[in-house]
């Protein structure tokens, strides 16, 4: 079993940054796809951010297309969210997905939580 984590959310102003971090073990995550989906209140599920094994391609959902970045860490095993200029309609849980061969696995969620 894969277990995935994610870690930095909290609460943030309206302008504000924040930074996310999802790990992955016992195995790493560095050659696998990933991606940042979003949990709104009382809303589904949404894609945010993605990025490929290679790290060469990554793909952004419009609301957040130049406000958020998607990078990886190979030596930290990490597939880190950079989150600038929030708005508070940002507010959500934000989950890690991570793309194995056999399944995808995710993460429980962190809240980001960006007041006006």
């Amino acid at each position: 079993q894969v277990q995935v984590t994610e870690s930095g959310g909290g609460l943030a102003q309206a302008g504000g940054s924040l930074r996310l971090a999802c790990e992955a073990s016992p195995r790493t995550l560095n050659y696998y796809a990933a991606a940042w989906f979003r949990q709104p209140p009382g809303k589904e599920r949404e894609f945010v951010a993605g990025i490929s094994k290679s790290s060469h391609s990554t793909h952004y959902a419009d609301s957040v297309k130049g406000r958020f970045t998607i990078d990886r860490n190979r030596a930290q095993n990490t597939v880190s969210l950079q989150m600038d200029s929030l708005k508070p309609e940002d507010t959500a849980v934000y989950i890690c997905n991570l793309e194995a061969p056999e399944a995808d696995y995710w993460g429980q969620g962190t809240q980001v939580t960006v007041s006006s």
